[in-house]
């Protein structure tokens, strides 16, 4: 039989209730993230809108980020905190050289990749953005903007690196608060910077170039508290640099699915009329805030604790683990997705619909964010569940899923975009989330690691009991679409302040009439 959780005793509940506190620790780190996150992106959705310029930027942007994901908060980091975890255990003479020689070694290859890239910018440019090639002017821009961003692969890898040493050891705050200082270096290089460049979104290069530089350099302290801030060192042959490397070529696809998703996504909206890329970008970003409160915290926490109970062979508290993961996504994930779906024009007018950004602009970006919707359970399931294949060292498997995962994503985009337009890009990618969320569940049941429990479907039931409830208020408030296209920001605000207010008390009123209690989400019993 499938492993289940088991009832409990108090290290399974002392295990349950540090998750929770570790994960309250960097859902509020991550909460000030997303919410100066958002107050970037109202400045650039203010001074760029959805224009050319702004394609040009998001697209020189996306390209450091989709690597920065594959050395960096993907792959390497599933690949390196599981090994982390042995060296954790051992003497710190021996932890210190290892984090020597990956840090060198890390930094070897992205400073090449790095140059590689500045270098071949036009190139990547070209795959990346094929819609550009005919757009002479647009395509140069991108090129020159690439120039500028790129670097910011060098700094944010070392960063992610610190930051996962930091999580190893049980230091999660500093790591998790970092992206709020690329927010704030991009905030002031659009007001304060930008508009010293003859093109101002020269300035929003600039500000990333700026960002990976600060947020590297925040990081220093807290490794100096450890005695881990040491000299790089190359050396390949090293013993766990190469168990890493052996780890590493299946997770850089098995961990960056989704990204290579949404990188395909950018590739076919460059096709497709200006502005495309633009609302892919703002949905997506009002996507981000649950992925990133939930599913990013709980990935972040799971890992390097699913490596230690692995490491010390507790095969109950691993499953124990992975049950309070999917019961929390399942808690806070199914009602986000249904009020992104609901409320995706309220929300989208009440943060973007502004200067520079039109009403049309505010539909389509809207019409995208329901796409993406249904995948953010999806999403969910794979930060949850992939780190129960990386803690246990096995990245072929996540691999297999990811392939699938990728090729659906591909039919599903070549059908259906030259009908549906960037929609059928939002929507390829929620479906290609569903099912590598399935098939990973699936595999940890065949593999006799972990099955949802009485306890799981339970959880389900009440939480689909409270959605529903939220629906129905949500559409018996919400205004029709013109209120939302000609009403002050300020109205807009407010409405949608008090509908998310109204929902999320319906939510909640139905769940714990129905039994659902967050003492329930502390242990697995």
């Amino acid at each position: 039989m499938s492993t289940k959780p088991n009832s409990g005793d108090d290290s399974r509940g002392s295990t349950a209730t540090s998750l929770v506190r570790q994960g309250t620790v960097v859902s509020s780190m991550t909460l000030l993230s997303r919410i100066s996150g958002f107050g970037r992106d109202i400045v650039l959705s203010h001074f760029f809108g959805a224009t050319a310029a702004a394609d040009a930027f998001f697209v020189a942007f996306r390209i450091p980020n989709f690597f920065r994901r594959l050395f960096a908060e993907g792959a390497f980091a599933q690949a390196f905190i599981p090994v982390l975890a042995d060296y954790n255990r051992g003497p710190h003479a021996a932890l210190r050289r290892f984090c020597q020689v990956m840090v060198g070694n890390l930094g070897f290859v992205v400073a090449l990749v790095t140059l590689l890239g500045v270098v071949g910018a036009p190139a990547l440019v070209a795959v990346f953005a094929p819609g550009f090639r005919g757009a002479g002017e647009q395509f140069e821009l991108t090129v020159e903007l690439v120039r500028i961003t790129f670097p910011y692969l060098l700094f944010i890898s070392l960063t992610a690196f610190a930051g996962a040493i930091l999580n190893s050891r049980g230091q999660f705050a500093v790591p998790a608060f970092t992206p709020v200082l690329l927010n704030f270096c991009l905030i002031g290089a659009a007001l304060a910077v930008a508009p010293q460049f003859a093109n101002p979104v020269f300035g929003l290069a600039w500000g990333v170039f700026a960002a990976g530089l600060v947020q590297l350099l925040f990081q220093f302290p807290a490794l100096r508290r450890l005695e881990l801030l040491a000299r790089p060192r190359v050396d390949f042959k090293d013993p766990g640099a190469a168990q890493v490397g052996r780890l590493l070529l299946p997770a850089i696809i098995g961990a960056s699915a989704s990204q290579i998703n949404t990188l395909i996504d950018m590739m076919l909206a460059s096709t497709l009329m200006t502005g495309s890329i633009s609302w892919l970008y703002y949905a997506d970003r009002l996507l981000e805030l649950p992925v990133g409160l939930v599913a990013v915290a709980l990935g972040t926490v799971l890992l390097p604790n699913l490596s230690r109970l692995h490491a010390a062979s507790d095969k109950a508290a691993f499953a124990n683990s992975l049950d309070w993961g999917l019961r929390m996504a399942i808690v806070l994930g199914l009602p986000a997705a249904a009020a992104l779906y609901m409320l995706a024009l309220p929300l989208v007018s009440a943060i973007f619909l502004h200067g520079e950004l039109s009403g049309s602009d505010a539909q389509m970006s809207a019409l995208a964010l329901q796409a993406f919707a249904p995948g953010l359970v999806g999403m969910l399931a794979v930060k949850v569940l992939a780190p129960g294949y990386f803690a246990r060292k096995d990245t072929r498997t996540p691999l297999n899923f990811a392939f699938i995962a990728v090729g659906l994503n591909i039919v599903l985009n070549l059908s259906l975009y030259k009908i549906m337009g960037h929609v059928g890009l939002a929507l390829a990618t929620s479906a290609a989330a569903l099912v590598n969320g399935s098939l990973l569940l699936r595999g940890l049941g065949r593999a006799d690691v972990y099955s949802p429990g009485a306890l799981a479907g339970k959880t389900l039931l009440q939480t689909l009991a409270g959605v529903v409830a939220m629906a129905v208020v949500l559409l018996l408030l919400v205004p029709d679409e013109s209120f939302w296209l000609s009403a002050s920001m300020l109205d807009r605000w407010l409405w949608v302040a008090g509908l998310c207010f109204a929902g999320g008390l319906g939510y909640t009123g139905v769940a714990l009439l129905c039994g659902l209690r967050p003492a329930s989400l502390r242990h697995s019993v």
